[in-house]
Parts: C-alpha cells; structure tokens; sequence
C-alpha cells in the first residue's frame, strides 16, 4: 500500500465503519441465523415447564405453576355427576309442569295420573305421558278449562261426568290412547279428536253427539268402529271416519230421506278411506251433500 492509499484508509474508511450503529450491526447477524433452532428451543422450554408442573401436582388435583403461585384446578370428565331428571309426582305441579298464564304444559314427563291445577287453569296440555285413568276428580274444582290435550298417553278409563260439567270446554283431544268408548261430552264442545284408539260402533252412544250443537271438528280416525256415529249434528264442518271397519251407511247416515230438498250446507270434509265399504253402493246417502265423501267408489 503506497503513502497515499494508506492516508485515504485513516481519514476516510475507518471513521465510516465506527459510524455503523451497534443495534444495527446485531440485527444484521441476527438474520444470519437458523430460525429453526429458535423453535426447537422455544419448544424444549415449554415441554420441561409442563413436566415440573405435572410432577407438582398435589393430593387434592391442584397443580402449581412453577412461575407463579397461582393454582390450577386439575379437571376431569369423570369427577362429573350426571344427576337424573326426577320423576317425583309429590312436587307441586308448577315444579314439575310450565305453568304460565293460565296454562299449564305437563308435556312428556312421565305421570301417571293428572296433576292437580292451579283454580285459574284455561289450557292443559299433558301429552305423552303414561295417564292411565281420568277420574271425576281430576277436574272437578277447574270450572275455567276451555282445552284439555290428553294425547299420546295410556287412557283405557273414563269415570263418567268427568268431562260434561266443563261447560266452557272448547277442545278435548283424547287422540293416541286406549279407549274402546267414547266419555260424555261436555255441552260447548267445538273440537273432538279421539284419532287413533280401540273405539268401537257399541262404545259410541246413540245420542253422544246429539246435543253438541257447536261441535264443528270430529275426528274418529284408525279406530275398530263398525259405522258411522248416529245423529250428527247441523254444526259438523270436518269430519274424519278413516281406517276403521265401517261396512255400509244408509241414507239418513248424513242426509234425511223423508226430506229430498235438505242440504247438508256447513259440512266440508268427510274422509272414509280405508274402510270396506264401496262408496258408489249408496249414492243417495251423499245427496246433501255439497261434496262427496273421500273414499273407495269402486
């Protein structure tokens, strides 16, 4: 290096390379490393933390963190107790039923008899239960029930009067059991639904429907009934007789015979399909009709 080259390198490189910052200088050889050796290190602490914690743990399932004080409660699925669902019908039936505003919704839990109800009950719903029996008593103080759904349970009895004193009983379903009668109704009925049980011609009154002057909804569907009930009333709009044994009708079943101009004017609907019976045998028993009953014709 000649005299001139080596007075260039004093004054002008030297001070240069002592400006770089130190920081500056770190970061560059910082990026120079391996991350992954970062990783496995990072990795290799937490995994011992985890060890020493474990080896920590104390007689009643706590464990210590090594950093801190603090305590972990060790949780484990099988320190859970599942607690059954009760079936105790000695609760007070607001416990064990939803009661709100006048109605009441004992709806799938397993009794077996009506609860007694709250005076103010408009609305029971107590479907799907295991009721084998309703009695006079079960609604003899509850003068305010407009609906009562009994569907979906096991009722083969029914004391006598337990329903016709409900003179503000709207709609009674007694669809889904085990009847093989039908109970006295009460005056106001407007919907009657007893689809789906062991009824037969002989456990339906002759006169049961008489007097139902507003009854506008009979359904007596997948029944054993022989024919059709006697004596429907005026009111009648739907009337649903399918899958049952019904052999034959006659032509005051829906009409009157000694009156040729009746007509039949607020019926809607009658289904008889699934039954014996070949409608086209009986035309005149449809004649007041304002449309034909569903059914087999041929």
């Amino acid at each position: 290096m000649t005299t001139l080259q080596t007075i260039f390198f004093l004054f002008f490189i030297v001070p240069l390379v002592k400006l770089v910052p130190p920081i500056q200088q770190e970061s560059l050889n910082l990026y120079e490393y391996d991350t992954d050796i970062f990783e496995e290190l990072f990795k290799q602490d937490y995994e011992d933390k985890s060890q020493d914690a474990i080896k920590k743990k104390g007689k009643d399932g706590m464990i210590v963190s090594p950093d801190s004080n603090i305590q972990l409660e060790l949780q484990r699925d099988e320190s859970v107790t599942k607690v059954p669902p009760t079936k105790d019908t000695n609760l007070p039936t607001c416990l064990m039923c939803v009661c709100l505003s006048g109605s009441v919704y004992c709806e799938e839990i397993d009794i077996i008899a009506i609860p007694p109800l709250p005076k103010e009950t408009a609305y029971l719903y107590a479907r799907f239960n295991k009721i084998k029996r309703v009695a006079v008593s079960d609604f003899a103080d509850i003068p305010t029930l407009r609906r009562i759904d009994l569907t979906g349970n096991m009722i083969d009895e029914i004391e006598d009067g337990a329903f016709s004193k409900l003179l503000l009983l709207e709609e009674l379903s007694l669809a889904e059991n085990k009847l093989i009668k039908l109970p006295v109704l009460p005056p106001k009925l407007i919907t009657f639904n007893a689809n789906y049980n062991r009824i037969k011609s002989r456990g339906i009154k002759a006169n049961a429907f008489k007097k139902q002057t507003n009854l506008s909804y009979l359904y007596l569907a997948h029944n054993t009934l022989e024919s059709v009930p006697l004596n429907l009333p005026e009111s009648l709009r739907i009337l649903h007789l399918q899958f049952n044994n019904i052999t034959s009708i006659t032509d005051d079943t829906f009409c009157k015979s000694n009156n040729t101009r009746y007509i039949r004017s607020r019926m809607d609907e009658i289904r008889m399909e699934g039954n014996p019976i070949i409608l086209a045998k009986h035309p005149n028993a449809f004649s007041c009709l304002k449309t034909l009953p569903v059914g087999a014709y041929y």
